[in-house]
């Protein structure tokens, strides 16, 4: 095993790692700005506890919405490893567009061309 390859790998458990993170803090954030927000409204308009029981559960369902949104785009994400590892995909595509054509990337493009080195 190389030193380079052994950063490649170090990197992989990292990004593995924030990605566990973001998952969490998006389980812990969205209730938590949720019920803040309700808090607020229920001291401004005396309507305790309704906006904090009814913006808890919008924060709770924002919350699972962020995760299954991460889940999502990180089994994209291993689907097109395993897919360039088995040999089915060619490991880099030309960065270069046609002759006077701008390049434009989809969003689910510009974040696995955000993560790669």
């Amino acid at each position: 095993m190389s030193f380079k390859d052994f950063l490649k790998q170090q990197q992989t458990g990292m990004e593995a790692m924030a990605n566990t993170g973001v998952i969490g803090l998006h389980l812990v954030s969205g209730p938590a700005v949720g019920f803040a927000i309700g808090y607020g409204i229920d001291h401004w308009f005396g309507t305790s506890p309704w906006g904090k029981l009814i913006f808890l559960f919008i924060g709770i369902a924002a919350g699972f919405l962020n995760v299954y949104r991460d889940t999502q785009a990180l089994l994209r994400k291993m689907a097109a490893q395993d897919a360039r590892r088995k040999g089915l995909v060619p490991e880099q595509q030309s960065e270069t567009p046609p002759a006077g054509q701008g390049k434009t990337n989809s969003r689910a493009q510009t974040e696995t061309d955000d993560t790669q080195p």
